[in-house]
């Protein structure tokens, strides 16, 4: 006995000194790139199925190349463009449908969250040479399909450049800030359903189809800019809030060939959140949605003469999310993702509309959709059906029939195939590992090679004190939530800890996943190694786990999500490891609005919570996102009030720091300011934070360093 308990006591001081010997992740380690991530960037298959292309870059001295690399020996080719001399450094690319030129883009300038400015470059592939397509910044530039045009946005009116002649020609002539925008989307359309450029190509480049927005009647929302001026200025943009007027938004043709534009009447259509091309260049899909959302329709216009018909429609108790999922095949049927049986599953369309047949059926969700064989009739793609915490690929026959599992390690696998769907590389992460790039067949997931594996950055962490995600499920209000926790690295279970929570909770969102570690992970680690409990959970409303669940929070935003949390905080709080006087909860955006909430609403559960950028009114957000899933403010006017955190601050009991950048075009800094008035005038003591000219991410040389120097201080103060 006397032996095993020296070993015993030899053991433990082993493992005490070889755990001390780790070393502490820091904040400089996270927000000044210690843990920098290598990636395979813009990889795109070639036309021929044998080779792709990848973006690499150089820090020193800064430079980037365009190279071709071929799929079964992984070895570089050659490089089709390098920045030196004529070509100026580029940081994305666009081929031609043919692969004889191709759109460099420079001098990038953010705007919102997807829409850029830059100065483009095309490249001759074949001759070596390149043309600059216009002296000043431009927006969403597309080369014509047989890279003989490239067509652009400039101060909200529609270009053509001619590359043979150098001749532009404008196409629209009534652009104007503030009022008209042709061929790229307002504010609220590129925040919500996610899309820039709104003009498209056919498929032999004789039409232009595009849309117009007509945003003369939607409120102007004007935000100060400090800088670094003697006065500040006001930055304007048309901003729709909840149940205010939206752009009148209208489809148009233009005809390249003859130079005039005619108009498509599409009825009473409200939104039209996607166009696209079918094959024919004569046909032209376009999808439209009410204002509730809970109506999409699919057309057919036919270019020649502009008719319209029905070729597709969905209609949802809630909403009907809006997405890419849509293919069209060589003869113009379609694939379509649907959540109609209760999960989001792939359908085979005819060219008339009718269905075929449901391609994938059962309790998961299809989470992405790859692409489909000609050949072998075969459709790829990706989904939970591994578990909702984790992404598989897999293929299967466009009659539903002999499924084949491609990738499914635990964990999140995504796939770039090749133009002949004879490879793919596939893209592994778990919490545990960081990202693999790895070379596969297509027809049976064979792995053939190791591509790229992060092994320095691997080797790395182990000289770090990291504790493993621990994955679980918690049953609360009648649903298994998934969950995880990272407990301490030297976790005693006879000791008690202080749990600090951290949720986004939006609806059809996911923070449980089997992926590796993003910024907040890190952050997280760090906690754990001072001594806290970290855990996630991802109560109603959120994704993956089937329609009736995500919409289960329609017309009622953050009720049930804050009920879940609170629910979740108790559970835990009965934990012999758990200090049940000392739980926090933190969160972002929506993220921020809960942790509000669920401080003021758990004023007996939770002591603590930090709110960064956060919503506390559904009525000062945009149109699009807030009315899918509460209807107008008018209509559902208890929806909007009840969880409302500044129409309750005498609730508040425990510490809360809320932070906000004044710069934020998506929630604005008003709701923070609003919040801040209420507990003033509640005489509620509180800290608060405001980063000057900052926009949603809250981001820029030292501003995440300094934000989560403030956040981890203020944990350790109150938690």
């Amino acid at each position: 006995m006397g032996n095993k308990f020296l070993i015993y006591i030899f053991t433990l001081g082993f493992l005490t000194l070889s755990q001390a010997q780790k070393k502490k992740i820091t904040l400089e380690d996270i927000w000044q790139g210690s843990f920098r991530t290598e990636y395979m960037d813009a990889l795109r298959s070639m036309k021929n199925g044998t080779d792709y292309t990848v973006l690499n870059f150089n820090r020193s001295p800064r430079s980037s190349s365009l190279d071709k690399y071929n799929y079964e020996t992984s070895e570089k080719v050659e490089t089709i463009v390098a920045s030196s001399g004529d070509v100026p450094f580029f940081s994305s690319y666009t081929f031609s449908k043919d692969e004889t030129k191709v759109l460099l883009a420079t001098e990038i300038e953010p705007i919102f969250r997807h829409s850029r400015l830059g100065v483009y470059y095309v490249y001759d592939v074949v001759g070596k040479n390149i043309i600059k397509v216009s002296d000043q910044k431009i927006q969403e530039p597309l080369l014509s399909p047989d890279g003989s045009a490239v067509a652009y946005v400039q101060n909200n009116n529609i270009y053509v450049f001619d590359l043979a002649s150098r001749a532009t020609k404008q196409i629209t002539l009534d652009g104007s800030k503030g009022a008209i925008i042709n061929g790229v989307t307002d504010w609220v359309y590129e925040e919500e359903f996610a899309f820039v450029r709104a003009f498209a190509w056919n498929s032999n480049g004789s039409k232009i189809a595009f849309l117009r927005f007509d945003e003369s009647n939607v409120p102007l929302y004007a935000m100060d800019v400090y800088g670094q001026n003697l006065y500040p200025f006001q930055y304007e943009f048309k901003y729709p809030k909840a149940g205010e007027e939206n752009a009148t938004v209208s489809l148009h043709m233009y005809d390249v060939s003859a130079g005039n534009t005619s108009d498509v009447d599409l009825g009473n259509a409200y939104y039209i959140p996607r166009i696209k091309w079918k094959n024919n260049p004569n046909e032209l899909s376009v999808q439209t949605i009410n204002r509730h959302q809970n109506h999409l329709k699919m057309y057919s216009v036919n270019a020649k003469d502009n008719a319209v018909t029905l070729l597709h429609e969905e209609k949802d108790a809630a909403y009907v999310d809006i997405t890419d999922d849509l293919t069209f095949l060589p003869d113009d049927s379609f694939i379509w993702t649907s959540e109609q049986d209760g999960f989001n599953h792939i359908y085979l369309y005819g060219q008339d509309g009718k269905l075929k047949n449901q391609v994938t059926q059962g309790p998961w969700e299809v989470t992405a959709y790859y692409g489909y064989d000609e050949k072998r009739k075969r459709i790829y793609y990706q989904s939970s059906e591994n578990g909702s915490i984790n992404r598989g690929v897999f293929s299967i026959g466009a009659n539903g029939k002999k499924k084949k599992t491609l990738s499914a390690k635990q964990g999140t696998n995504g796939a770039a195939f090749s133009a002949s769907f004879t490879y793919y590389i596939n893209t592994y992460s778990s919490a545990t590992a960081p990202y693999q790039f790895t070379l596969h067949q297509a027809s049976d997931g064979k792995q053939l090679k190791v591509i790229k594996d992060n092994n320095t950055l691997d080797q790395k962490l182990e000289s770090y004190e990291l504790s493993p995600k621990e994955f679980s499920t918690i049953s609360i209000n009648g649903n298994d939530l998934n969950m995880w926790m990272i407990k301490p690295a030297d976790f005693d279970p006879s000791k008690e800890y202080p749990l600090l929570m951290f949720q986004y909770s939006g609806p059809g969102s996911q923070q449980v996943a089997n992926r590796w570690l993003g910024s907040n992970d890190y952050w997280h680690e760090m906690l754990a190694s001072e001594g806290y409990i970290v855990a996630c959970v991802d109560g109603r409303g959120t994704g993956l786990k089937g329609r009736d669940f995500k919409k289960v929070t329609y017309m009622n935003l953050v009720k049930y999500e804050t009920e879940d949390q609170i629910a979740v905080a108790k559970k835990l709080s009965k934990l012999p490891y758990i200090d049940e006087n000392r739980t926090g909860i933190w969160g972002w955006s929506y993220g921020g609005h809960m942790s509000t909430n669920c401080l003021l609403k758990g004023n007996d559960v939770f002591e603590m919570a930090i709110a960064v950028a956060p919503v506390t009114s559904w009525r000062f957000y945009d149109t699009i996102y807030t009315e899918r899933f509460m209807r107008t403010p008018a209509e559902n006017p208890a929806g909007y009030d009840d969880n409302s955190p500044f129409n309750y601050p005498e609730l508040l009991k425990g510490k809360y720091l809320l932070v906000h950048g004044s710069g934020d075009d998506n929630v604005h800094v008003q709701n923070s300011m609003r919040m801040i008035e209420a507990l003033v005038q509640a005489n509620k003591d509180f800290e608060w934070a405001i980063y000057p000219d900052k926009n949603h991410g809250i981001y820029g040389g030292n501003t995440r360093l300094h934000l989560f120097s403030k956040m981890t201080k203020f944990v350790k103060e109150n938690l």
